[in-house]
C-alpha cells in the first residue's frame, strides 16, 4: 500500500465488545450500561497510534471506574489537572496577545508573532495520547444538548461536572489544522481591529468637511458612534449622519476609494457619489473582508471532518457552544423582529425625532435624553479623566452600586482597565490568582463617554467573569453557559452608566426601568437582523462551497436588503446601505451575533426580576450558578426560561408611561 493510501485507508474499529466484556469480567453485570457508553465514547477518538486491539481492551479494563467513592476522587483530579493545564495556558496567550490588543508602542515583525504563539499547539492530540482524554471518557458521560435539555434540569452539581469534564475531550485537532485556525482568527481580528477609516476629507450634503484633521472611524464601531452623536445637532446632524452612513456602506460592499483608505487622498470625499474632488473614485478598496469570511469557511470545512455529531460551523456555533437549538434561536430573531411592539416603538421614535425614521435611527439610543457629548465628557472627565483613574475607583463605583464594601475592593481591586487598539473587549482570568482585563476606548486627552459607557459595559462582562470564576459550586463549573450570558450582565451594567456618574435625578432614576425597557428592545430590534443575517449567510456558505469573495458580497448585500424589507423598511423606509451587514463581528468572531441580541432579552429579563431587589447579591448569585445549559441558568437565574415576550410587554408599558 502506498503512503498516500495508508493515509487515506479507513482506521480499523477497536474491538468494543471485547472491551466491554472485560470490564463486566472484573467489575459484574452491574457495570454494563456505563461499561458501555464509557467504552463507545474512547473508541470515537481512539486511532491506530494509540494502540493496537490489546492495547485498548487493556486501558479500558484497567481505568474503567465502578466504585462510587473512586469515581469522585477520579473526578476531583482531573478536575484539578485540568484547570492547571488549561488556565495557564489561557494566560500565557493572554499575556502573549497584549501589545496586539492594546493601544501602546508596537515592534512590527514581532508582535503578530508572539500573539500567534501558542505553547501548546497540540495539546487536544496529547491529552489523548497520554490518556487523560479516555479516562475522562471511559468513565463520564459526554452527554450532547438533547440530553442537556432533557434531563439537565435535575442534575446535581456535581453530575454537570461529570458531563463537563467528558466535553472538554473533543476532537483531536492535527497541529497543523490548529496552527492554521490560530492564523485565521489572529488575521481576521487584526484585519478588524485595524479598519480604521480616515475621514478628515469628508463631506456633507453641503460640501462642508467638518470632521478634524487626522480623524479615523474605526469600522463599523466608531463609524456608528459618529452618527449616535449627531443627534445632538439640529442644524447639520442629519446631513452628517446620512454622509457617514454612506461611509458605513462603502465599507460594507468595499467601495471605499483606495486614496482614502491609504490616506493619500487629499480631495473632498463625497462618500454618497463616492467622488474624489468631483470625480468619480477610480480605485476601490474591495471585498477585502470577504476574503477573512472565506478564510473562516475554509478553515470551518476543515473542522467539519473532526465533528461529526456537529459537522458544521452553525451546528458547532448552536449544539456545542451556544447550546440552544438553531431553530429555536432563529424562532426568537424572527419572532422579535416581527413583533407587533415595533409598530409602536416607531410611532414614539418619531414623534421623539420630529421626522419620518431613516435607516440610521436604529442606533438612536438616547431614549431618556439627548446631551450634548462635550456635557457627556465633562461629567466623566470630573470623575474619571482617564483610564487608569476609573481603574482605581472601581471599588468605590461597585460600592456605589450596592456590593458590600469587601466585595466591591475584592472585585473591583482585580480588574485592569487599559486602552483597546479596536473595539472594547473584557478578558477573564484563566485562574483564580489571575485578574480581569477591561479594554475600552478613549478620547485623545480623556477617557470621555464613548470610552466610559464602553467600559460600564466590559465591567458587567467582568463581574461576571470574576464571580463566576471565584464563587461558582466547583473549578469545572466556572462561567455561564455561553457568551449571550455574559452580555446580559453587560448590557445591565452599560445600562448603570449616567446613574454612576450622577446624571439622573429621583425622578429619572424611577423613570429608569421604563427608559431601559424601550431602549432595551430598540437595541435588541437593531442587532437581531444583523444576527439574521449572519446565519443565513453561513447557510448561503454551506449551499455555495466555492464561493468567490465577490459572490459572497453579493449574497451578503441581497441577504440584508430581504431582511430589510421583510422587518426594517416599514418602520424606517428604504435603505440604500445595506446597514444590517455592517458588523464585523462577521469577520472576527463568526456566528457570535445572536449572543447580542440573546443578551439583551437576558438582560431584560435579569433587570426585571432584580427591581425592589439587591443588584449587587444578585448579580453575584447569578453569576455563580454555573456553566448549565442557558434555558436551566435561566429557570435557576429569573425563575422563567428564555422568552422576548417580558420584554416586549415592557416595552408597551414604557410607551404608554412616556407618551404625554
Amino acid at each position: 500500500m502506498s503512503t498516500a493510501q495508508a493515509a487515506t485507508a479507513p482506521h480499523p474499529q477497536p474491538p468494543v465488545q471485547g472491551a466491554i466484556d472485560a470490564i463486566i469480567e472484573r467489575h459484574g453485570p452491574g457495570a454494563l450500561a456505563a461499561a458501555t457508553r464509557g467504552v463507545n465514547q474512547v473508541a470515537a477518538r481512539w486511532q491506530p497510534e494509540d494502540g493496537d486491539t490489546e492495547a485498548f481492551v487493556t486501558l479500558c479494563r484497567d481505568h474503567f471506574v465502578s466504585d462510587a467513592a473512586t469515581r469522585t476522587q477520579l473526578l476531583d483530579r482531573l478536575e484539578r489537572a485540568m484547570e492547571t493545564v488549561s488556565g495557564h495556558l489561557y494566560e500565557i496567550r493572554r499575556d502573549l496577545r497584549w501589545w496586539t490588543d492594546v493601544r501602546t508602542d508596537t515592534c512590527p515583525g514581532v508582535d503578530d508573532v508572539l500573539a500567534k504563539f501558542d505553547p501548546a499547539p497540540d495539546l487536544s492530540d496529547q491529552l489523548y495520547r497520554q490518556k487523560i482524554g479516555f479516562l475522562a471518557l471511559l468513565n463520564f458521560p459526554r452527554s450532547d444538548l438533547a440530553e442537556m435539555l432533557k434531563e439537565g434540569g435535575t442534575w446535581s452539581v456535581d453530575r454537570w461536572a461529570e458531563s463537563r469534564l467528558a466535553q472538554a475531550f473533543g476532537p483531536r485537532i492535527p497541529t497543523a489544522l490548529s496552527e492554521r485556525a490560530r492564523r485565521v482568527g489572529h488575521e481576521a481580528s487584526v484585519f478588524v481591529s485595524s479598519f480604521h477609516i480616515p475621514v478628515e476629507a469628508l463631506v456633507d450634503a453641503g460640501g462642508k468637511r467638518w470632521l478634524p484633521a487626522g480623524r479615523r472611524l474605526l469600522a463599523h464601531w466608531l463609524v456608528r458612534e459618529e452618527v449616535k452623536a449627531n443627534y445632538g445637532d439640529p442644524a447639520n446632524g442629519l446631513a452628517r449622519q446620512r454622509a457617514l452612513m454612506w461611509v458605513m456602506a462603502r465599507h460594507i460592499d468595499g467601495t471605499i476609494p483606495a486614496g482614502v483608505m491609504d490616506g493619500s487622498n487629499t480631495l473632498d470625499w463625497d462618500s454618497e457619489r463616492n467622488t474624489l474632488g468631483g470625480t468619480p473614485a477610480a480605485e476601490l478598496h474591495g471585498p477585502q473582508r470577504y476574503r477573512h469570511w472565506l478564510a473562516h469557511r475554509d478553515l470551518a470545512f476543515e473542522f467539519d471532518r473532526l465533528h461529526p455529531e456537529a459537522p458544521t460551523a452553525i451546528a458547532r456555533k448552536f449544539d456545542l457552544d451556544r447550546e440552544i437549538p438553531e431553530a429555536e434561536v432563529e424562532r426568537l430573531l424572527t419572532d422579535l423582529l416581527g413583533h407587533p411592539v415595533m409598530a409602536k416603538v416607531a410611532a414614539w421614535l418619531r414623534t421623539r425625532l420630529g421626522r419620518p425614521l431613516e435607516p440610521h435611527d436604529i442606533y438612536f439610543e438616547d431614549i431618556a435624553e439627548v446631551k450634548p457629548a462635550e456635557e457627556m465628557n465633562a461629567a466623566v472627565k470630573r470623575l474619571f479623566p482617564d483610564e487608569k483613574a476609573l481603574e482605581r475607583r472601581l471599588p468605590e463605583v461597585l460600592k456605589g452600586l450596592g456590593f458590600t464594601p469587601a466585595d466591591a475592593e475584592f472585585l473591583g481591586s482585580r480588574i485592569r482597565v487599559e486602552i483597546a487598539r479596536g473595539s472594547g473587549h473584557a478578558m477573564r482570568p484563566g485562574k483564580p490568582e489571575y485578574g480581569a482585563w477591561l479594554r475600552t476606548s478613549r478620547l485623545d486627552a480623556e477617557l470621555g463617554w464613548d470610552g466610559f459607557d464602553t467600559a460600564m459595559h466590559e465591567l458587567g462582562h467582568n463581574l461576571e467573569q470574576l464571580c463566576s470564576t471565584h464563587f461558582a459550586p466547583r473549578p469545572l463549573l466556572r462561567g455561564v453557559p455561553n457568551t449571550a450570558c455574559t452580555e446580559a450582565f453587560a448590557f445591565l451594567y452599560q445600562s448603570l452608566g449616567r446613574q454612576v456618574l450622577g446624571l439622573e435625578t429621583p425622578e429619572q432614576a424611577r423613570r429608569a426601568m421604563h427608559v431601559d425597557s424601550l431602549a432595551t428592545m430598540l437595541a435588541a430590534f437593531q442587532i437581531a437582523g444583523p444576527s439574521l443575517l449572519e446565519l443565513h449567510a453561513w447557510r448561503w456558505i454551506y449551499a455555495n462551497p466555492k464561493a468567490s469573495p465577490e459572490q459572497l458580497r453579493a449574497e451578503v448585500l441581497a441577504i440584508a436588503e430581504r431582511l430589510w424589507r421583510r422587518f426594517y423598511e416599514p418602520h424606517f423606509g428604504k435603505d440604500p446601505y445595506h446597514t444590517l451587514a455592517a458588523y464585523q463581528h462577521m469577520i472576527g468572531y463568526p456566528l457570535y451575533l445572536a449572543d447580542y441580541t440573546i443578551g439583551h432579552v437576558m438582560s431584560h429579563q435579569i433587570r426585571s426580576h432584580l427591581a425592589g431587589r439587591d443588584l449587587a447579591a444578585e448579580t453575584k448569585r447569578i453569576t455563580s450558578i454555573g456553566s448549565v445549559t442557558p434555558d436551566a441558568w435561566m429557570r435557576k437565574a429569573v425563575g422563567a426560561p428564555l422568552s422576548i415576550e417580558p420584554l416586549a410587554k415592557a416595552a408597551t408599558e414604557a410607551i404608554d408611561a412616556m407618551t404625554p
